[in-house]
């Protein structure tokens, strides 16, 4: 079984060396923090919709003191796009404990990583493999792919006793990777799950692992790894309140610190319609109904959502507002510094 190993890591590091992703500009130059940022974007994102945005982050706040240091508002608002906003408050929270705890770093142990918020076993073994080249496995979705197919590993990977067995095959495979190469091993692991070993229609006839996987050897590749259990997601909905004033400024409000798009700026947003009217009737001088738009439907990994848009012009609330309030009017060429939700940024911009 260790030759096997052995081969395992050989074969997968030959050919990285010819068709693995080298040029990611995480990897140019390869620090920590550059690391730590990359796989935090790249949980359920794609590389090339990461790519930009990550090219502008490090632009903004370039080393970890400088994210630390910034406005949670400043990182939403880079982050605005990507989803999963629960990810940038993690970031924005570790910075500042990296700050308080551990010299404006990241710890180089496995522990004292896995205790910051939003870094799990397989983000911190990536962030010390790839970044200090430390003998860590990973076990992200491309990895679990990879192992539940070359192993021929039955049931869905969510569920612990199958994740157990996965993890201890990882980890074995890690302890045959050359010592020198680990950023590469691991690097090279999520290169063959997202570019050959994909979820639907994979080239085996490329892979470098095909000789021994034991899904190719019993045509089994598109049955593994074991899917998910299917159920029907819910659906809910909302009324939203897009209110221009005369000059053409549109009312943003902070969404509350918990919950769905935490701490994002959006349209004032009800899930009641009576409760929306009361709002307005309460907050907002207009004597026309607004303009009906049409729904907006945006998928959570949890539900479904469907926003009921209303449109108003030339609106005008009953109170002033202040700098520091949850409501705030801001101009249309001010939007982009805030972090406001993928669908409601679509339906200002559309």
């Amino acid at each position: 079984m260790s030759a096997a190993r052995q081969r395992y890591a050989e074969r997968l590091l030959a050919w990285f060396d010819v068709s693995g992703r080298h040029g990611l500009p995480w990897q140019h130059p390869r620090t920590p923090y550059r690391v730590w940022l990359s796989e935090i974007m790249l949980q359920q994102t794609q590389v090339r919709t990461v790519v930009p945005y990550f090219e502008r982050f490090v632009a903004a706040l370039p080393e970890l003191p400088a994210l630390a240091a910034a406005p949670l508002d400043d990182v939403l608002a880079l982050w605005s796009g990507l989803g999963y906003y629960a990810r940038a408050r993690n970031l924005h929270a570790t910075a500042r404990l990296c700050v308080e705890r551990h010299g404006g770093e990241l710890p180089r142990d496995l522990d004292a990583l896995t205790a910051l918020p939003g870094i799990g076993r397989s983000t911190a073994a990536a962030i010390l493999s790839q970044a200090w080249n430390d003998r860590h496995a990973i076990l992200d979705g491309n990895v679990k792919r990879v192992l539940a197919r070359y192993h021929g590993v039955d049931g869905w990977p969510g569920l612990p006793a199958v994740e157990k067995r996965l993890w201890a095959l990882a980890d074995a495979h890690a302890a045959h990777a050359p010592a020198a190469r680990m950023a590469d091993y691991t690097q090279a692991q999520m290169d063959l799950g997202a570019t050959l070993c994909t979820r639907a229609d994979p080239a085996c006839v490329l892979c470098p692992l095909q000789d021994d996987c034991v899904a190719r050897r019993e045509g089994r590749v598109a049955e593994l790894p074991t899917p998910k259990p299917g159920k029907a997601l819910p659906q809910k909905s909302a009324h939203v309140l897009w209110l221009e004033d005369r000059a053409g400024r549109v009312l943003l409000q902070r969404r509350p610190p918990g919950g769905v798009w935490a701490a994002l700026w959006t349209l004032p947003q009800f899930d009641d319609l009576d409760l929306a009217r009361q709002w307005l009737a309460a907050n907002v001088e207009t004597g026309a109904d607004g303009e009906a738009l049409e729904p907006v439907a945006h998928g959570f990994s949890h539900y479904k959502l469907q926003l009921q848009p209303r449109r108003w012009r030339d609106a005008a609330l009953r109170a002033r507002i202040g700098d520091n309030d949850d409501l705030r009017w801001v101009a249309r060429d001010e939007l982009r510094a805030y972090g406001i939700p993928a669908p409601i940024r679509k339906l200002l911009e559309g």
